[in-house]
């Protein structure tokens, strides 16, 4: 793939074979192919992406994954592959294996989901973009936000945002990430997920689906078959 700007960015894509909601859910047949096909493909056609990679313990998530071309170069370990377990840990594991197995450093990651199958190519692009262009830290995908919010308090519930209550074309809307894409500076991984400032990558609430349970997967695979 090309490289665009020298910096190398690989795209890691957790896996794990331990689903409950669905059972093998990542491998699951969707519309006709495994659900981690579709997010494997999508990242491949992305000009400027270094390497697509599958984090995994589950060997058969693995032998699917390399069939739609992702790279599996390590195995992750089981302690790293429960339901307790964040994604920190999991990236960090992928940077640390890579560099020590191959001598091999990205300037990014880029986290993106099995469970986003409905994520195109298109969107990805435009946040691999937008790192190069900005130098950014971090790129994050979501949602404006325009609601108010309250936070549950001892004895009841106080206002959250907005703190004061101003004509609505006057409140600023928030961001409220989707869980779609995550690009982050290699070097602050090994700290956090994303930097503590981020260029915010709008998208359209329908854009993405994250895949929890038999009625997202019946959605999703309804849009798909009849997109």
């Amino acid at each position: 793939m090309e490289n665009q700007g020298n910096k190398k960015i690989a795209v890691v894509i957790p896996a794990r074979g331990g689903s409950k909601g669905i059972p093998r859910k990542n491998i699951k047949l969707l519309a006709g192919k495994p659900m981690i096909a579709y997010i494997i493909e999508s990242a491949k056609k992305v000009k400027g992406i270094d390497r697509v990679i599958v984090s995994t313990e589950d060997k058969e998530i693995a032998e699917v994954a390399k069939k739609y071309g992702a790279e599996v170069p390590f195995i992750r370990p089981m302690e790293l592959a429960t339901d307790e377990v964040a994604t920190l840990p999991v990236l960090q594991h992928a940077i640390k294996e890579l560099k020590s197995k191959e001598g091999y450093i990205p300037d990014y990651v880029l986290l993106v989901y099995p469970t986003s199958p409905l994520l195109k190519s298109e969107r990805i692009q435009q946040a691999v973009n937008m790192a190069l262009e900005h130098d950014a830290d971090s790129v994050v995908s979501g949602t404006y936000d325009k609601g108010h919010y309250w936070v549950e308090v001892e004895g009841g519930y106080e206002r959250l945002y907005p703190r004061k209550l101003e004509n609505r074309q006057l409140t600023k809307p928030l961001f409220k990430e989707n869980g779609a894409i995550y690009l982050t500076r290699t070097n602050i991984l090994m700290r956090q997920v994303v930097a503590d400032k981020i260029l915010p990558l709008f998208m359209n609430s329908d854009e993405n689906v994250d895949v929890d349970d038999m009625a997202d997967f019946n959605r999703v695979e309804g849009i798909l078959r009849t997109s």
